[in-house]
């Protein structure tokens, strides 16, 4: 595991804490945020960043789910439900975000060498397994076959995930992003994904694949470890490894050199949303 601790291991790390501010803006600008990231850390004109995010119900589809043939009935059954429904500019399939589900993102510079994807998951896997280490509970990372947004990379205890891992890579910039189920029920978020599916695919022939969604597969941390979690505990363990991995922890917002590029990104997420969206 030397290359990933490797990864983890920075000589500066600065710290974007939007897990609270996060709540009171839209989710798109999150992917903004990222994006502007990756250019400026890729760039090197920022040091390696890590983001913490949290925002109120929301809805996030993969490119692939706006395929769907009924996608509006399940967009309006999901806004009925009082989440807002939103784009992401990367792959992967829906998932759920709420006051407790708590969202990392690792951004690195990627050198000379560059960065290889499994490394990018690695990292964030290695840096979770850290965070809960003292649980004594074994995290896999493995597919869990009838999880939304199911990947090679979901994060488990005992078969139930309550993590999935993205990767988003723009001009020598590597994003790794995490949503973690903190607290609140894993099987009632998977529940609302799997009726969004029922109603926007029903049973009509689709060239992609949509999982088939068993709730009960999916559970929050505080289900798994069976504690009490909130998610500023969850953030006290990503800060205490952080600073265990670096020489400088910072917490810091955007310089004046990016507010300009998040601007220009956060931009473009919102017209993709509206185009593909038709809003």
């Amino acid at each position: 595991m030397k290359d990933t601790k490797d990864l983890l291991v920075q000589e500066r790390w600065r710290v974007i804490d939007q897990s609270v501010s996060g709540l009171y803006i839209s989710a798109l600008q999150s992917f903004g945020m990222d994006d502007t990231l990756c250019t400026s850390v890729g760039a090197g004109t920022a040091p390696a960043s890590a983001r913490a995010w949290v925002h109120q119900r929301t809805v996030v589809l993969g490119i692939q789910d706006t395929k769907l043939p009924f996608l509006k009935e399940g967009i309006d059954f999901l806004q009925e439900q009082d989440y807002e429904v939103i784009v992401r500019n990367s792959g992967g399939l829906a998932v759920v975000l709420d006051e407790g589900v708590l969202n990392l993102t690792l951004v690195f510079p990627e050198k000379e060498k560059g960065i290889d994807i499994n490394r990018g998951y690695e990292a964030m896997w290695q840096l979770v397994k850290d965070m809960f280490a003292d649980f004594n509970q074994e995290i896999e990372a493995r597919e869990i076959i009838g999880s939304y947004c199911p990947g090679s990379y979901d994060l488990s205890m005992g078969g139930q995930k309550f993590a999935g891992i993205s990767q988003r890579r723009i001009r020598k910039g590597v994003a790794v992003q995490i949503y973690l189920c903190v607290n609140g029920s894993g099987s009632e978020r998977a529940e609302l994904v799997k009726h969004f599916y029922e109603l926007s695919k029903k049973e009509e022939e689709t060239k992609q694949v949509y999982p088939e969604i068993i709730p009960e597969v999916m559970a929050s941390l505080s289900e798994l470890l069976q504690v009490n979690l909130t998610v500023q505990d969850v953030m006290l363990r990503f800060l205490q490894v952080l600073q265990a991995k670096s020489e400088q922890l910072f917490t810091a917002s955007l310089s004046p050199e990016e507010v300009p590029l998040f601007e220009g990104y956060n931009e473009r997420v919102i017209e993709r949303n509206q185009r593909v969206l038709g809003e």
